[in-house]
C-alpha cells in the first residue's frame, strides 16, 4: 500500500494542498451588500496536486494540477464550485492512484507508463471566447470546460487548426473586433525557439498563423498588443534541451543576454518581424499596450531577474531577493526609426505585480490599472507576499489609491468590472480573493475601483481557506453564453 504523504516545505498551513472539489451555495456577505445587477462569475485557477510527487524538491507552485474555481454572482447572491480540471495527465494520474510526472517542464523526469501523454496541468487562467470556456496553460493546448458546471469537455484545438504544440496561458481579445490574438512558445516541443502566431475571429475560427523563431530559447509568458501591432519580449530566462537531458532546472536566468523585442504586424508574416535589442531584464507581465501609428507603448512589469527563486541563475551566482522585485516600465518603440534600440521609463515607484486594466481598453490608449504591491516604503508588512492592492494612473494625472489587507494575509491578483456598459474606464469594481492565514479562512471582497482605500462595497465570506493563485477572470453571464466579446457586469 502507497504512504500518502506530501512534503514538508514553504506550502504548507495556509498553502498545504486541499485536493478537495467544493460546492457552496449562498456564500455569507459580512459586510456590504453585492451589487444585484452582477451577473456573472470570478474564475480563478489553482493549483492544487492530486498526488504528492516522487521529485525532491518539486515546483509545487507551477507543477500542480489545475483546480477551476468559480464565485458566481447572480440577484445578489454568491455560490462557489470548485474543480479539478481532468487534462489528459490528470487522468492518467488519477487511473494509477499515484503522481506519474516527474519535473516541471521535463519529460525525462516522468514515469516510462506516460510517455507521449501531454504534461500540461492547465493550471495558470481561464479564458472565455465565442461561447466556449478554456483552462490555459502555456505548454500544451487549452483544455474546454463548461463554464457553469466546471466540467472537463476536453482539450481544444480550434477544429484542428492549432498546430502548435502549446497555446499561451495569456491571449488577449481585441475589443474593437472580438479577435482572439495569441500564440505558441517552444510551439515543435520542449527548449525549441519556435513561436507560433495566431488570431481567430470572434467566432472563435482561426483567420491568421505565422511561424518565426526567437533569438534564443526561454519562456515567453506573455506579449503585447496593440492595434496594429504585436510585440514578443524575449527575456533570458533561458530553456536549453541539454538540461532537461541532465536533470536540471528546465529554466535558469541568464544575465549575459539581452533583451530582444520581436515586433510584428498584425496579421504578419515572419519576413515583416523586427527585432528592437535592450538592456538585460526579466518580464513579468503585460499591463497595457497601444500605438499611435508610429511609437509603440508597451507597459510592463519587469525585474533583474527571475521573479522565481526555483529557477536559479545560469552563472551560478547567488539568489538576491532584491532582484526578483518587479517594477513598472513603459518601453516605446519607434518603428519610423532605422534603428534596433527603444526607451524605457519606470511609471510606479513601488515594486509590483498582477496588473489588470480596463479590458475594454485592450490594444488602444489607456489610463486605468489596478495590481498587487510588494512593498510600500513607510509601511509595515506582516507577513509575505502581496499585502496590497492599488489602483494607479498610468498618465500621472490622478493619485495612486493603496489598500493593505491586513497582516498575514496574501492576495489574489484583482480584477476590474466595469459598473455597467456605459461606464467611463476606471468605474466599476475591483474583484479580490484575501487569504486570512491566521484565521485560516479567505474572503471576496467587491470595491468600489475609484475609492480602493475605503469600505469595501461587500465583503463575502468562505467558511475555508483557497489557496493563493497567480491570475483570475471576471466574465458576464452574456459573454459565457458568446453574446458579447466585451467585458460586462452582466
Amino acid at each position: 500500500m502507497q504512504q500518502i504523504r506530501f512534503p514538508q516545505n514553504e506550502f504548507q498551513s495556509f498553502e498545504a494542498p486541499m485536493r478537495a472539489e467544493v460546492d457552496i451555495r449562498g456564500l455569507e456577505v459580512v459586510q456590504g451588500k453585492v451589487p444585484e445587477h452582477l451577473d456573472g462569475g470570478f474564475y480563478r485557477l489553482l493549483g492544487d496536486r492530486q498526488w504528492p510527487s516522487f521529485t525532491e524538491n518539486d515546483i509545487f507552485l507551477l507543477n500542480e494540477d489545475g483546480m477551476a474555481s468559480c464565485l458566481r454572482i447572480s440577484n445578489g447572491r454568491v455560490d462557489f464550485r470548485t474543480r479539478y480540471v481532468r487534462t489528459p495527465r490528470f487522468v492518467a494520474e488519477e487511473q494509477a492512484g499515484r503522481a506519474l510526472f516527474g519535473a516541471y517542464r521535463n519529460p525525462f523526469t516522468d514515469d516510462p507508463s506516460v510517455q507521449g501523454v501531454r504534461r500540461g496541468t492547465a493550471n495558470v487562467t481561464m479564458l472565455s471566447h465565442a461561447g466556449k470556456f478554456f483552462a490555459l496553460k502555456e505548454d500544451s493546448p487549452p483544455v474546454e470546460m463548461d463554464p457553469f458546471t466546471l466540467e472537463t469537455i476536453g482539450e481544444y484545438t480550434f477544429g484542428g487548426d492549432l498546430t502548435s504544440e502549446a497555446c499561451t496561458a495569456h491571449p488577449k481579445i481585441d475589443p474593437r473586433t472580438g479577435e482572439l490574438v495569441f500564440f505558441g512558445y517552444c510551439a515543435k516541443g520542449p527548449a525549441t525557439k519556435d513561436i507560433a502566431y495566431y488570431e481567430a475571429d470572434r467566432n472563435g475560427k482561426i483567420i491568421h498563423e505565422t511561424w518565426f523563431k526567437a533569438p534564443y530559447t526561454c519562456m515567453v509568458h506573455d506579449i503585447m498588443v496593440t492595434q496594429n501591432y504585436v510585440v514578443f519580449p524575449i527575456t533570458p530566462l533561458r530553456h536549453e534541451y541539454e538540461w532537461l537531458e541532465k536533470r536540471e532546472p528546465a529554466f535558469k536566468y541568464d544575465t549575459s543576454e539581452q533583451v530582444h523585442l520581436g515586433v510584428l504586424p498584425r496579421k504578419g508574416t515572419a519576413d515583416q518581424i523586427r527585432w528592437f535589442v535592450g538592456p538585460n531584464q526579466c518580464h513579468g507581465h503585460t499591463v497595457g499596450a497601444y500605438d499611435d501609428g508610429r511609437y509603440i507603448y508597451a507597459d510592463n512589469t519587469l525585474s533583474v531577474r527571475s521573479f522565481f527563486p526555483f529557477f536559479p541563475n545560469a552563472d551560478g551566482s547567488p539568489f538576491d531577493p532584491e532582484d526578483t522585485k518587479p517594477y513598472m516600465k513603459r518601453w516605446v518603440i519607434d518603428m519610423a526609426s532605422e534603428g534596433d534600440t527603444f526607451t524605457e521609463r519606470q511609471l510606479l515607484q513601488y515594486p509590483c505585480e498582477l496588473p489588470r486594466i480596463d479590458t475594454r481598453f485592450e490594444t488602444q490608449p489607456y489610463s486605468f490599472c489596478a495590481l498587487n504591491l510588494l512593498d510600500v516604503p513607510g509601511q509595515d508588512r506582516v507577513g509575505g507576499g502581496w499585502q496590497w492592492i492599488a489602483t494607479m494612473d498610468v498618465t500621472g494625472k490622478k493619485p495612486t489609491r493603496i489598500r493593505y489587507a491586513g497582516d498575514n494575509c496574501s492576495i489574489s491578483e484583482p480584477q476590474f468590472v466595469p459598473a455597467h456598459d456605459g461606464a467611463a474606464e476606471g468605474e466599476g469594481y475591483v474583484l479580490v480573493v484575501v487569504g486570512r492565514h491566521d484565521e485560516m479562512r479567505s474572503e471576496f471582497l467587491i470595491l468600489d475601483a475609484q475609492n480602493i482605500d475605503g469600505p469595501p462595497i461587500a465583503t463575502v465570506a468562505l467558511p475555508m481557506r483557497v489557496r493563493s493563485t497567480g491570475h483570475g477572470f471576471w466574465y458576464g453571464k452574456r459573454q459565457l453564453m458568446g453574446e458579447t466579446h466585451l467585458l460586462g457586469a452582466n
